[in-house]
């Protein structure tokens, strides 16, 4: 995936609050480490944590398959639209062998739509909110296309986000409004396609109503339309019309001009005017885009991630690393060279003996010494750092996993497989699975002291 947006990375540090509420704290030590270092703000720390956690854990990747869930959920809204569009043409204009009700035709074209429009702005104007089914349903979409376990967290979460800035009803009325205006397009093609292959007679009927009501009404919904240029029936055209079937062409054409205008400019304008302000509203809104540290999740990262020492200045001396510029990771090289010993116990003599520009950092046997040489290597990361392990020891999962994150915090690292005391040998099955352990973490090993790559960088 490429670099995430600002609203994406607000959208991961939403999405790993969510999982670690619903499921508990994740190990982040590491994470915590590199926020720390990387500095900055709470809320750019927060931002660091969480997106080397969704590296770590797939959500990044998993982010990657909802938004192009997205895409297709919306090429399927698109495919919807399309094809409601020329449904409503021909349900109001038929096969030609009828003649067609005016208004009954007007009523399927945009009864339908006025009727969620009206509903769209009075949930609006009462409440705030709105229940746009289109846009829903384009979010179910989504989560369902993603096809990916790991993006549970990410519907939600996204929801979460935009509803503290009341962006999600700017989105989701983006995207019903879109798709309304591509609905009414199709049907306006399809309606001009068939008027231009089929002849059609244009009537209106009543009981109850006077010819005049329709005459009102008709040049009543035309007044619009006539300014932009679409032809009206005159009051003798309409008055006709109530008869039956008007074969004078002009007539047939001042109908078919009104229909299309009254579509044009009652169905296709107004949501094409709301889609443009809320997209307008989405793009002002997505600026204050925030999150809300007052939430628990967030606080309660706030002493791990804003420690008080950086206050306060720190107590313990660090090991004793040579001095390199600060890094924001192993993206540049550092400097140096390094050799720390895993785990080893008294029977193998330490240090051996080092170049004078090789620096031992001791033998990492407890949380303590682990966390005071990360903390150090992630502000000044050596340029070759080499790894002493006792491979008497099963390659545990602990053990690998400190290897990983000593690599990750140096630009290259070899691996020392000690060999063994004099008065013993080591196990083949064991010394096996080391090599494939650190095989799969694609670290270079040897049984012997790397001390001329350490020195010089090369053999």
């Amino acid at each position: 995936m490429t670099e995430p947006t600002p609203l994406q990375r607000l959208w991961i540090t939403e999405a790993v609050r969510l999982r670690e509420e619903q499921a508990g704290p994740l190990e982040d030590a590491e994470a915590n480490r590199r926020a720390v270092v990387n500095g900055g703000s709470l809320l750019n720390r927060l931002q660091h944590r969480a997106l080397w956690l969704a590296q770590r854990d797939g959500l990044l990747a998993a982010l990657a398959h909802w938004l192009q869930g997205a895409r297709l959920a919306l090429v399927a809204l698109v495919a919807l639209a399309l094809f409601s569009g020329a449904g409503l043409a021909f349900a109001a204009l038929g096969n030609g062998q009828h003649p067609v009700n005016v208004f009954w035709a007007l009523g399927s074209l945009l009864g339908l739509n006025l009727l969620m429009l009206l509903g769209w702005l009075l949930g609006l104007a009462v409440s705030g909110e709105q229940t746009a089914n289109l846009g829903r349903l384009w979010l179910w979409l989504s989560g369902k296309l993603a096809r990916d376990a790991r993006a549970v967290q990410l519907g939600p979460a996204l929801v979460l986000l935009l509803q503290r800035r009341h962006l999600n009803r700017w989105v989701i009325g983006l995207i019903t409004h879109s798709a309304w205006v591509l609905a009414l397009l199709s049907a306006l093609l399809f309606l001009l396609v068939l008027m231009a292959t089929r002849r059609y007679g244009f009537v209106w009927e009543t009981t109850i109503l006077h010819s005049d009501t329709f005459v009102l009404f008709t040049r009543a919904l035309g007044a619009i339309p006539a300014w932009l240029g679409f032809k009206v029936p005159t009051a003798e055209m309409i008055r006709a019309s109530g008869d039956a079937v008007v074969n004078i062409e002009n007539a047939r054409q001042a109908w078919a001009a009104w229909l299309v205008g009254a579509v044009l400019v009652y169905g296709i304008a107004p949501r094409l005017l709301l889609a443009a302000v809320c997209l307008w509203r989405w793009l002002h809104g997505r600026r204050a885009l925030e999150l809300d540290l007052s939430l628990p999740g967030y606080a309660q990262l706030r002493e791990r991630l804003m420690p008080s020492s950086e206050r306060l200045g720190v107590n313990d001396a660090a090991p004793d690393l040579p001095p390199a510029p600060e890094l924001a990771g192993t993206d540049q090289a550092g400097s140096g060279a390094v050799l720390v010993g895993v785990e080893l116990d008294n029977e193998h003599p330490w240090p051996p003996e080092l170049p004078t520009e090789v620096v031992n950092a001791g033998i990492l046997d407890n949380r303590e010494s682990r966390r005071q040489l990360l903390d150090q290597m992630a502000r000044f990361p050596p340029a070759r750092l080499a790894i002493a392990c006792d491979p008497r020891r099963s390659p545990d999962r602990g053990s690998l996993g400190l290897i990983a994150e000593l690599a990750r915090n140096a630009a290259a690292t070899r691996v020392w497989l000690l060999p063994a005391p004099a008065d013993q040998t080591l196990d083949t099955e064991r010394l096996g699975d080391w090599h494939t352990a650190l095989q799969q973490l694609g670290l270079p090993f040897a049984d012997r002291a790397p001390l001329g790559w350490l020195e010089g960088g090369s053999e």
